[in-house]
């Protein structure tokens, strides 16, 4: 809202992006439109970091990265893990108050039975990981957990609106790359 009131219009008179068709029609009317959108693409690219680097952990450790119970979760959660989480030390992820963990534990008539968390929740936080770390104590899971940073749509739009200053609208860029028309 504060950006949209600050910056309701591109500031072409005063900033002057790098790459001149980066100001797009609607960058010149709506500007906050602009910096969400840049956000938005922002927060989609970080997904696609996810998925690579839990891929590069997957072929560097050798593990599987679902294991267990957790195997027989559907696919939807198994995707939305991959692309919003990645496995981390338990240890580290006490440290980090930031970063939640994206799994749970269950011990039902003995066994114990590892789901995961979609929409982890920080009221929680602390019980989950007490949970965690009593399994693998008793070397029940292994120390690698889901686990998932805590990063705000301010942090993208911040960047998106860094972005739209210095090179303009992202998105627009890449419509007219895709329509050959760069």
């Amino acid at each position: 809202m504060c950006i949209a009131i600050a910056l309701p219009f591109a500031p072409i008179g005063v900033i002057t992006p790098l790459i001149a068709s980066g100001v797009s029609p609607i960058s010149q009317l709506i500007y906050p439109l602009t910096i969400f959108g840049n956000g938005v693409l922002f927060a989609a690219a970080s997904g696609v970091y996810m998925i690579v680097r839990n891929l590069v952990w997957h072929k560097k450790t050798k593990t599987a990265l679902f294991p267990g119970t957790l195997a027989k979760e559907s696919f939807g959660k198994k995707l939305l893990v991959l692309v919003t989480g990645y496995k981390m030390n338990i240890s580290k992820l006490k440290e980090k108050w930031h970063i939640f963990p994206m799994e749970d534990v269950d011990e039902e008539n003995g066994d114990l039975k590892r789901k995961l968390v979609v929409v982890p929740k920080d009221e929680g936080r602390d019980k989950i990981l007490q949970r965690l770390s009593d399994a693998i104590e008793t070397q029940k899971i292994d120390r690698y957990v889901w686990a998932t940073p805590g990063l705000p749509m301010l942090i993208f739009v911040t960047l998106g609106l860094i972005v739209a200053l210095v090179f303009g609208d992202v998105v627009w860029l890449l419509v007219r790359l895709v329509l050959g028309a760069a």
